[in-house]
């Protein structure tokens, strides 16, 4: 149960101040980020020697009135979206027996969910609320509707095509090597990232695999509504699933990366390619290409403002040297454009730095 006060407002009043909080994110994205952009671009061109650490390129920036006011725009208007007033959480507190009553594990189809209550939650995980999620997302029952409506905001000048990120993996992939028999989607959180691969791939048998059950429940009744046949959930760690060896022609991820500490990051590579059969492929999209200093350092900051101490970490990693030593072959990173037109040279607005991560199994 959330501890923040019980809300009392309409249905009209919430989606006006969402509406608001979208609009104000939307013009960050498009107008604030690119402002920042030039003021860097003038400033570093007049220093007698450029920055070369992201540190050094934050300490720059932060003497930009326009830096100060994104950085501070980027942490309270997401604050705002979970917790303020109008928020998502209190007004999905105000729906709390409607959604429980909805999203009963118990009316699922047998064996399309399977939970794991005694599962060991580790503290890089449960520590802290990621994105400013109230709770985080593994234990309050409404986590994950509350989740699924935050996600939708999360790249704003996607608007409607949001979704299409995802689809467009699927293709990605139809396009390197065709469709799998058997796949695994790990941190497949709310389905949002499995529902693409079991409606476009009919023939493949899906496991998502996620250790939140309030997500996995959402992802769950979401699949049984779309009458999907060829899905299961599983609620596991990434780098411990307990499926079989060499179950799957495809192991996939979705922005689960940067969520890891770089020990568990090592684990989950190992686990996909336990679990891949030989000449089975590996691809991951998050985000790790960062084409310059700036962007890395609005990145880092990023992590902090959004609740995400691992992020960092991971755009410092080397993934190329840790999946060769777990043997992988024919290794791919490479940019992802999440829309069409995104990465034109004439884009200015933020966006993050999405990645394909590919690999084989030898």
């Amino acid at each position: 149960m959330s501890n923040i006060p019980l809300a009392s407002f309409d249905g009209r009043s919430f989606a006006a101040a969402q509406s608001f909080l979208l609009g104000a994110k939307t013009w960050w994205t498009r107008r604030l980020y690119p402002a920042v952009y030039s003021d860097w671009q003038n400033r570093v061109g007049k220093l007698p020697a450029e920055p070369t650490t992201a540190a050094e390129a934050e300490e720059i920036l932060m003497q930009d009135d326009r830096y100060v006011w994104f950085a501070w725009l980027e942490r309270h208007l997401q604050r705002m979206k979970y917790s303020g007033r109008y928020g998502l959480q209190p007004w999905h507190e105000l729906q709390r027996a409607d959604i429980e009553a909805a999203y009963d594990p118990a009316d699922l189809p047998e064996g399309i969910l399977n939970l794991n209550p005694n599962i060991n939650m580790p503290s890089a995980y449960t520590d802290i609320d990621i994105h400013q999620h109230p709770g985080g997302i593994w234990q309050d029952s409404i986590a994950g509707i509350v989740y699924e409506r935050g996600a939708r905001t999360t790249t704003p000048l996607a608007g409607n095509q949001h979704q299409d990120l995802h689809d467009r993996l699927v293709m990605w992939i139809e396009r390197h090597g065709g469709l799998p028999e058997a796949m695994v989607d790990l941190g497949c959180g709310f389905g949002k990232s499995t529902r693409p691969f079991y409606q476009a791939w009919r023939e493949t048998q899906v496991v998502g695999v996620d250790i939140a059950a309030p997500c996995l429940t959402v992802a769950a009744h979401n699949a049984a509504s779309a009458q999907a046949c060829n899905v299961r959930f599983l609620q596991a760690k990434a780098e411990a699933t307990g499926l079989p060896d060499q179950s799957a022609d495809l192991v996939t991820s979705t922005m689960l990366l940067h969520e890891m500490p770089p020990s568990t990051i090592k684990a989950t590579f190992h686990e996909s390619r336990r679990l891949m059969k030989p000449g089975g492929r590996m691809v991951h999209l998050d985000f790790w290409l960062l084409p310059d200093l700036l962007r890395r350092a609005i990145h880092y900051g990023h992590a902090r403002r959004n609740n995400e101490p691992w992020m960092e970490p991971w755009a410092e990693t080397d993934p190329v040297a840790i999946m060769e030593t777990v043997g992988f072959t024919n290794i791919r990173i490479e940019a992802f454009e999440e829309a069409d037109g995104i990465m034109d040279s004439g884009y200015d607005a933020w966006r993050f730095p999405w990645t394909i991560l590919a690999a084989d199994a030898a």
